[in-house]
C-alpha cells in the first residue's frame, strides 16, 4: 500500500508540462505524415501525366520544407531549453506560411489548400488555448488576404493566371467569404477551447483530490497497529496491511490472491455468522484461530470478520481485523498455572518434607544391612537396587521442593557467553553426548552482559540442551546462538534436528510432570520456564513433528 503524499501545484505543473509534451510529439508526427502524403500524391500525378506537372513540381518543395521543419521541431523539442509554449507558437506561425504557400502554389482562387487554414486553427485551439486560437484565425485572415489581393492591386503579378485575372470585385468577395469562415472557426474554436479548459482543470482537479484522499486512507490503515485484511467473497485475499505482514512474517505480495484460510484455517461459517450479524444489526462475533508464521511460530490469532461494501452498497468481500493474543493467552494460562499450583505446592512441599524423612531413615537402615551381608549375594543385589530407586526418589523429591518452592534469585552482571560455554563444555563430556551428536555454537565476539542469576541460567540452559540430545536418538545436530535483537534483549536460541513435537505437546511443554520420556520427572523444563520468568524473560517454542524443535530464550539486557 503506497503511502500518503498530498499533490502540489509543482504536481500539477509538471503533469501539464508531461501532457503538452506528449500532444506537440503528436503534433509533429501528424504534420510528418500529412508531407508523406502530399509527397506520394504528387508522385502518383506525375506518373500518371508521364511528366511532372507544374502543381507536382510546386508541391514537393513545399514537402520537402515541411519535412525540413518536422525534423526542426523534433529537435527542439528534444533538446532546446525553450518552453514548451514558444515552441508551440513556432510551429503554428510555419504552419500558416506553409499554408499560405501551397495556397499560392495552387493558382486557383478555390483550392482545397483553403481548407488547411481551418485545419491549422482547430488545432491550434488544442495547443494554444482559446487565445492563440483567435490569433491563429486573424493571422490566417491576413495571410490569405495579402496572398490573393496583392496581385489585384500591382503586386506580385506572377503569382497566378487566375488570380491575376480575376476582377477586383470578385476577389473582394471571395476574400471576405474566407476571411469570415476563417474568423468564425477561430471564435468557435477558442469558445470549445475554453470550455476544454474549464473541464481539464476540473477534471484534473477531482483526479488529484481522488488520488490524495485515497492515499491518505491507505496510510490510515498502514497506521493501524491491528492486522487489517481484505478478502473477495471467495475468501482470497485483496489487500493486506504492515501490522498484518508484522504479525504474521507474512509479505503482502506473498498472500495475495491466496486462501485467507493460510492465516485464520477454514473461515466459511465464521464470515456467514459475521455477515449474518451485520446484517440484523448485532456486534460483529469474535473469533480465535491458530495461525502458523512464515518461520513456523504458533501464533494465537483474536480477530472479527465485517462486511466491504462498493459505492452501491454491494457486499463485495469482508475486511477482517485480528491481534495478536499469544502472549495475552501465554500470561493467562501462566497466571491459572501459578494460581493451581500455589495451592498445590503449599501441600506437597510439606507432603514432600514427610516423604523425605523416613525415605532417609530407610536408606540409613538399608546401607548398615547392607555393609553386613556378602557382596556377591542376592541380598545385596536387592538392597543396591533399594539404594538406587532411593536416591532417584531423594532427586524427584528435591525437584519438585526446587518447582514448589524455588529459591531466592540473585542478580549479578553475568556474561551470557561464558555461562553458554560452561554448559556445552561440561554437556560435551556427559555420557548422554555420542559420537553422532554434532554440537554447533554461535557467540559474538564481545561480551554479552544481562543482570542474572547464573547458575540459575546455567541449570536452564543444561536442561535444554539435554532435552535436545534425548529427542535426537538416531543422532543430529544440536546448535546454540547467542545475540542482541533490535530492541536490546537478549536471545538465545536452541535448535535441533530431532523428533520435534506435536502441537499438543508444545502447548503442555512446560507444565509439570508432562515429560514423554521414561524415567523423567517432567520437571526439569517447568523449572527452566519459572527460572527465566522471574529473571523477567520468555520462552517460545517452535516444532515440527519429525523436523526438529527450537526454544528461543529472550532476557532483558545490560548495556553497561
Amino acid at each position: 500500500m503506497i503511502g500518503y503524499r498530498s499533490v502540489t501545484e509543482n504536481d500539477l505543473t509538471a503533469e501539464a508540462d508531461g501532457g503538452r509534451r506528449r500532444r506537440l510529439w503528436w503534433l509533429i508526427a501528424g504534420r510528418a505524415s500529412v508531407a508523406l502524403v502530399m509527397v506520394a500524391a504528387a508522385l502518383l500525378s506525375a506518373r500518371d501525366r508521364l511528366s511532372p506537372t507544374a502543381e507536382a513540381r510546386g508541391v514537393l518543395p513545399i514537402a520537402a520544407f515541411i519535412l525540413a521543419l518536422t525534423l526542426l521541431y523534433a529537435l527542439a523539442l528534444r533538446f532546446s531549453p525553450l518552453p514548451l509554449g514558444a515552441q508551440s507558437c513556432a510551429q503554428f506561425f510555419f504552419d500558416v506560411v506553409t499554408v499560405t504557400w501551397l495556397v499560392g502554389a495552387a493558382n486557383d482562387l478555390h483550392t482545397p489548400y483553403v481548407a488547411l487554414y481551418v485545419v491549422v486553427i482547430s488545432l491550434a485551439s488544442v495547443y494554444l488555448g482559446a487565445r492563440g486560437a483567435l490569433v491563429t484565425a486573424v493571422g490566417c485572415a491576413v495571410c490569405y488576404t495579402s496572398l490573393t489581393l496583392a496581385p489585384a492591386f500591382g503586386f506580385a503579378r506572377a503569382v497566378g493566371d487566375e488570380i491575376t485575372a480575376a476582377s477586383t470585385g470578385e476577389l473582394i468577395t471571395n476574400v471576405g467569404l474566407y476571411d469570415v469562415a476563417f474568423l468564425f472557426v477561430g471564435l468557435l474554436a477558442a469558445r470549445l477551447a475554453e470550455r476544454q479548459a474549464r473541464s481539464d482543470v476540473q477534471l484534473v482537479a477531482a483526479t488529484h483530490a481522488l488520488a490524495n484522499l485515497r492515499a491518505l486512507h491507505e496510510r490510515i490503515v498502514e497506521s493501524i497497529r491491528s492486522g487489517v485484511v481484505t478478502t473477495d467473497l471467495g475468501g482470497r485475499i485483496y489487500t493486506f496491511n504492515a501490522a498484518a505482514a508484522e504479525i504474521t512474517g507474512y509479505e503482502a505480495d506473498a498472500l495475495r490472491g491466496k486462501d485467507v484460510s493460510i492465516l485464520f484455517g477454514q473461515t466459511a461459517d465464521k464470515i456467514a455468522l459475521a455477515l449474518d450479524a451485520a446484517t440484523r444489526g448485532k456486534l460483529n462475533p469474535r473469533f480465535e484461530a491458530e495461525c502458523l508464521t512464515a518461520e513456523g511460530l504458533r501464533l494465537r490469532l483474536g480477530y472479527s470478520i465485517a462486511p466491504l461494501h462498493d459505492e452501491r452498497g454491494e457486499t463485495t468481500g469482508v475486511i477482517i481485523t485480528f491481534q495478536d493474543l499469544t502472549q495475552v493467552r501465554a500470561l493467562e494460562e501462566t497466571q491459572r498455572r501459578q494460581d493451581r499450583l500455589a495451592a498445590v505446592g503449599r501441600v506437597a512441599a510439606g507432603i514432600a518434607h514427610e516423604i523425605r524423612n523416613p525415605l532417609a531413615a530407610m536408606r540409613g537402615s538399608i546401607q548398615v544391612l547392607r555393609s553386613e551381608v556378602d557382596g556377591g549375594s542376592a541380598q545385596a543385589e536387592l538392597m543396591e537396587i533399594i539404594l538406587r530407586e532411593s536416591d532417584r526418589l531423594n532427586g524427584i523429591i528435591t525437584d519438585f521442593l526446587t518447582y514448589a518452592r524455588p529459591r531466592q534469585v540473585s542478580l549479578a552482571a553475568t556474561d551470557l557467553r561464558e555461562s553458554l560455554r560452561e554448559t556445552f563444555t561440561l554437556l560435551r563430556h556427559s555420557p548422554e553426548t555420542r559420537p553422532d551428536h554434532l554440537i554447533e555454537e554461535d557467540y559474538p565476539e564481545e561480551p554479552v552482559g544481562v543482570n542474572a542469576d547464573a547458575a540459575g541460567l546455567r541449570q536452564v540452559f543444561w536442561n535444554l540442551a539435554r532435552n535436545a540430545l534425548q529427542a535426537m536418538p538416531e543422532g543430529g545436530t544440536l546448535g546454540v546462538s547467542l545475540k542482541r535483537t533490535e530492541e536490546g534483549r537478549v536471545r538465545v536460541s536452541f535448535a535441533d534436528t530431532g523428533q520435534g513435537m506435536s502441537p499438543e505437546q508444545v502447548e503442555r511443554l512446560f507444565e509439570p510432570f508432562s515429560s514423554t520420556r521414561a524415567g523423567g520427572t517432567g520437571l526439569g523444563l517447568s523449572i527452566a520456564y519459572q527460572i527465566v520468568r522471574d529473571h523477567g524473560g520468555t520462552i517460545n517454542v517452535r516444532s515440527l513433528e519429525g523436523r526438529g524443535t527450537t526454544i528461543i530464550i529472550e532476557l532483558p539486557g545490560n548495556h553497561k
